[in-house]
């Protein structure tokens, strides 16, 4: 079982094809994702798939100070897009003279091969991506009740559990989460790695503050 990540990069302008190189060469930044990505997990076992387009640019020692997504398909691949390019920071060749309000788009393909996605339908699909939208809505509201514990009414807890059980949030979800993030410590992406942890904090658990001591302060 494997997956595709495919990317080709758009600029703004002639002269910036010709100058900003990633440092590893031609396809160095298509190596790069390839290595780096982390499939999200909805995503890969509800076979969601398609390109998502995100737009940045470079300062003058190649590293990525603005980023955003231009067309995105769902929010958990959207964001791994978003980290992607963010982690490439510091990996450009730019030469002097570079001129940096140009902005590069990056079409990053998603693709998986070996899932068994052949046998999936577009209704099928469709129907996982609307699933996932309305449980986003109920993780932000669990989200949510932890940041502002202090404030919450009595009894209130128990109806946020039970809708953590509806969503599945369990230990072994939790201890997956933390995985995902140590591997993004390794990959030298703390952001995006404190951003794991703090969803497990922000689920009400305590799994993660060592990991928020150490890599988040």
């Amino acid at each position: 079982m494997k997956y595709l990540i495919t990317i080709c990069l758009v600029f703004c302008c002639t002269l910036a094809i010709a100058q900003v190189q990633f440092k590893s060469g031609k396809s160095g930044f298509t190596n790069f994702l390839r290595d780096n990505t982390i499939y999200p997990q909805f995503s890969k076992d509800n076979c969601i798939q398609g390109t998502v387009n995100v737009s940045f640019k470079l300062d003058e020692k190649g590293k990525v100070y603005f980023s955003k997504i231009s067309k995105g398909i769902l929010s958990e691949l959207d964001e791994e897009a978003l980290r992607l390019v963010r982690l490439s920071s510091g990996k450009w060749q730019v030469p002097a003279g570079y001129d940096t309000t140009v902005s590069i788009i990056a079409p990053v393909k998603f693709q998986l091969s070996g899932y068994n996605c052949e046998g999936k339908s577009s209704e099928d699909i469709q129907e996982a991506i609307r699933n996932y939208q309305a449980e986003e809505g109920l993780t932000n509201s669990v989200i949510n009740f932890y940041k502002n514990i202090d404030q919450a009414k009595p009894g209130q807890e128990i109806q946020i559990i039970a809708i953590k059980n509806q969503l599945g949030i369990d230990d072994e979800y939790l201890d997956d989460r933390i995985k995902m993030g140590l591997k993004k410590i390794k990959q030298g992406d703390k952001q995006g790695a404190c951003e794991d942890f703090l969803f497990v904090k922000y689920m009400g658990s305590k799994k993660a503050d060592d990991y928020l001591a150490k890599y988040c302060k």
